[in-house]
């Protein structure tokens, strides 16, 4: 849009003002803010004057961001070509339309007249809307009046009736792009609570429905639409999803100042940072999303309030035998009255119960039904702050909030709205809204912590103690944010919070372990070996009992459902069953498992033998050194990804055993795969080079690779573990480098994090020269 005029339908330049305006205001350095967006307006209310002639019964209608005079830096344009039934019309809307789109713009364009454009807007709710955006651009004034005060008088007697038609395009968007309050790559139009349900409160203010768009709602619009202006400066482009590489730049042009480095403990710990690498400065762009989302609540909350207005206006106020309100009691001090929760009688009193908007709450989430904004804002002026410990009732109320299912998101957010949630949890500030930077994360982390809690739900009939498994993974992340492994450090901050809950001292302790170890069955599960005893015994000896153990298994789902679907699949939660299920025995009787027998089909016949399944390959060779390098090397060639590893020799055979997945989704052929691992064991040099030309064209520059030593973590064996970016062929130059340096590789272990991997080798040996294990570190790190 840097250039907009090129030239009209006669093939000449446009107007030089109009030219001028153009290149100057709307292009990438129009700016900024209201004043920007006016300027931009005018500047296409010029040049679009320009190109109507002079002719009655025409007019040039602008809808959408131009009609509201809201144009972005790279918006598209939205014209009506509005006319009486004049002949030519058709020439004279494609003498428009053509100099728009040489100009390089997104134009949607329609030719109408009066009654047609009411014809259309009667059957498609959007289009009733839309055109309440209306306006004149140059042409017919009086046909243009016409259009404009018809259609908004239409929706006014109409709106009532056409709103749930809407809703439900509007949960249909909503489903498709998700809550752009709690999203960490979130489209600022789309997403529900963005621009585009601006639009709707707008429709329902001028209908009268209610007061749709109060301060605080047209605060929170300038600023999203000042956020979009700046994104589309920062990308150069028209795109309304605000992804996370963009933040920082998009901060720095809206001039958002970032948070505070910290206080005498040093910066304050991004979300999801590596617990040992040093403590960064939070982002700007992390203020700026944290702002995104207040805004986005903001705007959510007014379109929920004007639909639920609607419902009522369209339903009628039901009455009981007194004439009042019929109002029906749902919990102690609760009751529903139009389809909303508000307060009984009897619990209105100079003196509240502390635990009451608790218990509203609680009520509301296990009926699903809404809390009337009166209510919400009667409990948050004068319902006392609850004391430490928290009385029985409100203990109870807050496990049934959790543990209400589709109920709790909607009740907890309505309550966050308000500011009731602070009131029971301080640390509820510091976590509202705070973006976690690992890619595999959808949500903010205060999201993550309710929607945990909602997935927990599905699994309370698994455990012993259900509400524990509520609590525990509602703060499992609570030291994300502090400086520190949030996992250790949370553990303290939950243990404060379910003491002054009131939860005895050994569940207080139990909360502890279970936020201390949330992370302990996952990493064993996908980065060790399960086979050796020393794996299993550091996983018991750190649960303790079979009822921590339930509880953690549980938590692992939850966690891994509420992070996303890049956080779990099928094998990993095979893998975690395993673990789950041998850690049991062993809490149970004592007995560590056997090193596993070697296949049987792999220890007889000739060889080689390979045996391909769904999701393994089995190879049996003669025992020669990089076997294990040279089957991964076929495996990558064949787009399979490793997930784990193993190698042992029997009477002289090597047996070299994976867990694979198809890298892209789709399996290779196995004909072709059989046949190259099969020519690969044996020495076929045209597969070796292949291998080599593959693994040499798969390297590229990332974050630096790091390797780091366990001495203690296998039976047999040193563990090493590396941890770089991930890339296709990694696990062939890796095997291919440690071979090189005399190390024998019995086992590895495949765990993908994003784009990272942090790949696990069991080293036969215990390699206590630290000369030698320098030599293996540095061969591993040039390969990578």
């Amino acid at each position: 849009m840097t250039s907009l005029i090129k030239k009209n339908a006669s093939g000449h330049a446009g107007d030089g003002d109009a030219n001028f305006l153009i290149n100057e205001v709307v292009g990438v350095s129009g700016g900024i803010g209201e004043g920007a967006r006016q300027a931009r307006a005018d500047a296409f209310d010029r040049w679009l004057t320009g190109l109507l002639p002079e002719r009655s019964g025409v007019a040039l209608i602008a809808v959408g961001g131009l009609g509201r005079r809201q144009c972005a830096p790279y918006g598209d344009l939205d014209l009506v070509l509005l006319h009486a039934g004049v002949p030519g019309v058709d020439e004279l809307a494609a003498s428009l339309w053509y100099p728009i789109w040489d100009a390089g713009l997104r134009l949607d364009h329609s030719v109408r007249t009066v009654a047609e454009a009411l014809s259309v807007a009667q059957d498609d709710v959007k289009v009733a809307t839309g055109l309440l955006d209306a306006r004149l651009v140059a042409g017919d004034a009086a046909l243009a009046d016409s259009l404009v005060r018809t259609a908004t008088d239409h929706w006014r007697r109409t709106a009532v009736r056409q709103l749930p038609g809407l809703r439900e395009i509007t949960a249909a968007r909503w489903a498709a792009h998700g809550e752009l309050a709690f999203l960490l790559e979130g489209d600022l139009k789309e997403a529900a609570g963005g621009l585009r349900d601006v639009g709707i409160l707008r429709a329902v203010a001028t209908a009268g429905i209610t007061d749709a768009l109060r301060p605080a709602v047209r605060a929170a619009h300038l600023r999203l639409l000042d956020t979009r202006d700046a994104l589309h400066q920062q990308v150069g482009r028209r795109v309304d999803r605000l992804l996370a590489q963009e933040r920082d730049g998009v901060a720095a042009l809206l001039g958002v100042r970032p948070l505070p480095t910290g206080g005498p403990d040093g910066p304050r710990r991004a979300p999801d940072a590596e617990p040992d690498q040093p403590d960064p400065v939070v982002r700007d762009g992390d203020v700026l999303l944290r702002r995104v989302a207040g805004d986005a609540r903001t705007v959510r909350h007014a379109l929920d309030d004007a639909f639920r207005a609607a419902d009522r206006l369209r339903a009628g106020r039901r009455r009981g035998a007194d004439g009042r309100p019929a109002r029906r009691p749902v919990a102690r001090d609760v009751v529903e009255q139009d389809g909303e929760l508000v307060l009984a009688r009897t619990a209105i009193g100079a003196r509240p119960d502390p635990s009451l908007s608790l218990r509203v709450a609680a009520a509301a989430a296990a009926t699903r039904l809404p809390i009337a904004r009166a209510t919400c804002e009667w409990l948050a002026a004068y319902c006392p702050p609850l004391p430490a410990p928290w009385p029985a009732e409100a203990r109870a109320a807050l496990i049934t909030l959790l543990g209400a299912g589709p109920g709790l998101v909607p009740a907890w957010e309505t309550c966050d709205r308000y500011g009731l949630i602070d009131g029971w949890l301080p640390e509820w500030t510091r976590m509202r809204s705070l973006p976690q930077h690992n890619p595999v994360h959808r949500f903010t982390l205060d999201r993550h912590l309710v929607q945990t809690a909602y997935e927990a739900g599905r699994h309370t009939r698994d455990v012993d103690r259900p509400d524990l498994l509520l609590l525990g993974a509602f703060l499992h992340d609570i030291g994300k944010g502090l400086p520190g492994d949030h996992s250790v450090v949370g553990a303290p901050v939950a243990e404060a919070v379910v003491t002054r809950i009131g939860l005895p001292g050994a569940e207080v302790a139990l909360i502890g372990t279970l936020v201390r170890l949330h992370l302990l069955l996952p990493d064993v599960a996908t980065r060790r070996d399960l086979a050796d005893p020393k794996t299993i015994a550091g996983v018991a000896a750190a649960v303790g009992d079979t009822t921590t153990l339930d509880l953690l298994h549980a938590l692992v789902r939850a966690d891994a459902a509420a992070t996303g679907p890049a956080a779990w699949s099928d094998w990993k939660g095979r893998l975690v069953a395993e673990l789950v299920a041998r850690v049991r025995t062993a809490l149970d009787t004592g007995a560590l498992p056997a090193p596993p027998a070697p296949d049987p089909a792999l220890v007889a016949g000739p060889l080689p033998v390979v045996h391909l399944t769904d999701d393994g390959v089995s190879v049996a060779a003669a025992d020669r050194r990089g076997l294990l390098a040279t089957v991964a090397g076929c495996l990558a060639l064949h787009r399979l990804e490793v997930l784990s590893a193993d190698a042992a020799t029997v009477d002289g055979r090597a047996l070299v055993q994976f867990r694979v997945q198809p890298r892209y989704g789709l399996p290779p052929d196995p004909i072709a795969l059989g046949a190259d691992l099969r020519r690969a064991v044996t020495g076929d040099v045209s597969v070796i080079q292949r291998l080599r030309g593959r693994a040499l064209a798969a390297r590229g520059s990332g974050a630096a690779p790091r390797v780091v030593w366990h001495r203690e973590a296998a039976t047999d064996a040193v563990l090493l573990e590396l941890r770089a970016a991930d890339a296709a062929g990694l696990l062939y130059r890796v095997t291919c480098a440690l071979d090189d340096a005399g190390a024998q590789v019995r086992a590895a272990r495949i765990s993908t994090l994003g784009g990272d991997v942090v790949d696990a080798f069991y080293l036969v040996g215990g390699w206590p020269d630290d000369e030698s294990r320098a030599r293996v570190e540095a061969a591993v790190l040039a390969a990578v």
